[in-house]
């Protein structure tokens, strides 16, 4: 059995450099949510350092609210949004003698787009202008894989083990009480679960081929290297997605 380890990162809310060593993809910010050109550049030199997959983060343009506030804009302007975004970081990718392996959404335009599937068609056309060989990462079972399969290109569902999930598939609300795990024990457990008996959304199980870390989480670095220990002890092989 295989898993990627992803985490976002390029945010400035957490030490990535101790994170890296135990990813296997970087969900890099763009720049709109969070970070900034010189923050991209070097946390794409720091991914390459590691051997780690490099993949755009982009948001909503709200770094006000670090991007988790819903926003309702045009399909049109939806896709010019994330479209601006990953050639920003491709282009610095480009230069830095790298190249994108995949394109994750963050935060609101991620969790918006698991239910609107306008805003997810949007988004997977933004991926494939950029290049048809990219991995779009969305909500394992949503409706964003399901447009980015339709758009024909490749796709992986995501997992939370930090995360709670609601009855139906979704993640719960970070408004609400305990929808963040704190525990890096209860994290890596959740992890094998989530693995192992994949998810349940709506009315089907879904299996996950990418594990999500938060980088802002205040123990990041500390979840990251348990889970990865836990995860080979268990005979689960850590690799990064492929194009």
């Amino acid at each position: 059995m295989k898993i990627d380890l992803n985490c976002d990162l390029g945010e400035e809310a957490g030490d990535d450099e101790a994170i890296m060593p135990y990813i296997t993809s970087a969900n890099i910010a763009c720049g709109f949510h969070a970070g900034n050109m010189d923050v991209m550049r070097a946390t794409v030199k720091l991914a390459k350092q590691y051997g780690v997959n490099i993949g755009a983060h982009p948001g909503w343009n709200d770094r006000a609210n670090f991007g988790r506030l819903e926003m309702n804009v045009s399909a049109e302007e939806a896709e010019a949004v994330v479209f601006q975004q990953i050639q920003a970081l491709a282009q610095i990718a480009k230069d830095e003698g790298a190249a994108l392996t995949h394109v994750k959404p963050h935060g609101a335009l991620y969790n918006q787009a698991v239910k609107d599937r306008v805003l997810a068609n949007a988004i997977a056309r933004a991926v494939k202008r950029i290049s048809v060989g990219l991995i779009l990462v969305g909500l394992a079972g949503s409706g964003l894989c399901e447009a980015g399969v339709e758009a024909g290109i490749k796709v992986a569902g995501e997992g939370f083990p930090d995360r709670v999930y609601n009855p139906d598939g979704t993640l719960m609300s970070r408004d609400k009480a305990g929808a963040v795990i704190e525990s890096p024990q209860e994290v890596a457990a959740n992890a094998l679960w989530i693995i192992q008996d994949g998810i349940s959304f709506g009315e089907k199980i879904v299996r996950v081929e990418t594990l999500c870390l938060h980088g802002d989480h205040p123990r990041a670095a500390e979840n990251a290297k348990l889970l990865r220990e836990i995860l080979m002890k268990n005979g689960i092989e850590v690799v990064g997605l492929k194009k």
